[in-house]
């Protein structure tokens, strides 16, 4: 079993008295996470809200049908608290009761606002962590150096689902069709009750296609014939399920600079080599450089989360064609990378931007130097 880095964070977060929400894409290993704490803390119950019973009971009210279904434990995780209407407010009523207020652990599959759920009621009483698929630092400290080095390419295809990264390759793409399909977007259909799936795996497609480029939404309305607006929100509703994410571009306002552009990623590459079912090797693919940039950027956001680093991601390109992958922004200082598979690296990042902008440190990340990136996640410069 993967050690999950998330685990002594939530430790530490024990003594507070906030509820702890633990986001994630299903099957990252939330439920998992949670049997690990428990292992470590007698006085935990865990409680899965997709059991009627559990659902039903907490939706009563009743402080005192819920003290009986809690058996006076203490310390309470909830795992895939999304689907319980009315959430939030349960919640808060538990934090706020005075003779019997347990400490809350609530895990989701999907943002809770998605359901408009918490937000307002549990303003100022919680904390929240995302917890992602395996980070290149926990398969490290289990199977080794040589074993993660040896593994990469694979990786690279396949993604690193803690469930799925130590499966035969043929396993592995059963499992990731399968969470490529309707499952990974259960979510979505329960709570928006979409009129158009197809139109949903159309723009994932599309979304891979573009992997690490610049999208329009303008242009895929108009590839998938329906409105922005329409774009807009499932691209809003993939996000808050953790299956992409979105970075912004870089700007000081200078005249040659894109503004207001945004990239797409996948949280996983095996999804998203599942969405385009193509699972082939990495020698003779053409999109081995988009995967090699999606794989680094969520490694990166990965420590970044992991070390509460509180860190903005950024790209920067120019109208002039000059661009860095990956902007670090923290403490008013910025870090840039780029992303080699092969080739040559060059020693600095574009003169473009080194004209208008001061780098605190240059990363050009490819497989023969992860251990660079291993350096940045250790230290502790601002």
């Amino acid at each position: 079993m993967f050690n999950r880095e998330l685990l002594a964070t939530i430790e530490k977060q024990l003594k507070h008295p906030e509820v702890i929400l633990i986001y994630g894409a299903r099957r990252t290993g939330k439920s998992t996470l949670l049997e690990m704490l428990k292992e470590k803390h007698s006085e935990m119950a865990i409680f899965n809200c997709e059991n009627p019973v559990v659902s039903e009971t907490l939706q009563s009210q009743n402080i005192e049908n819920i003290r009986l279904l809690f058996g006076n434990k203490h310390l309470i995780a909830l795992d895939e608290a999304q689907v319980v209407q009315n959430i939030g407010a349960i919640l808060k009523l538990l934090v706020d009761h005075k003779s019997y207020s347990p400490k809350i652990i609530a895990t989701g599959s999907s943002s809770f606002d998605l359901a408009n759920q918490t937000g307002e009621p549990l303003t100022g009483r919680n904390v929240a962590f995302e917890l992602f698929p395996l980070a290149m630092k926990e398969i490290i400290d289990t199977e080794g150096w040589l074993s993660y080095l040896e593994k990469l390419p694979n990786n690279l295809i396949f993604g690193t689902y803690p469930g799925i990264v130590s499966l035969p390759d043929e396993e592995k793409k059963r499992r990731l069709l399968h969470l490529s399909s309707d499952y990974l977007f259960k979510d979505i259909f329960k709570f928006e009750q979409l009129r158009n799936p197809q139109l949903l795996r159309q723009l994932l497609k599309a979304l891979a296609l573009q992997m690490g480029s610049q999208v329009s939404v303008n242009e895929l309305a108009n590839l998938l014939r329906t409105s922005t607006v329409t774009i807009e929100r499932y691209l809003d509703l993939l996000e808050k399920t953790f299956v992409i994410f979105r970075l912004g571009s870089y700007s000081s306002n200078l005249r040659n600079e894109i503004k207001k552009s945004r990239k797409y990623y996948f949280t996983d590459n095996g999804i998203r080599n599942a969405v385009i079912n193509n699972f082939s090797e990495i020698n003779g693919r053409t999109d081995v450089g988009a995967l090699w940039e999606n794989y680094c950027v969520n490694e990166i956001r990965k420590i970044i989360a992991y070390r509460d680093r509180f860190s903005n991601l950024y790209f920067w390109r120019n109208y002039d064609g000059a661009e860095v992958d990956l902007i670090e922004e923290r403490a008013g200082k910025l870090i840039s990378f780029e992303f080699k598979w092969s080739g040559k690296r060059k020693p600095k990042p574009s003169k473009s931007f080194t004209e208008v902008y001061t780098s605190q440190a240059h990363f050009i990340l490819s497989p023969d130097n992860m251990q660079d990136l291993i350096q940045w996640s250790i230290s502790d410069s601002e």
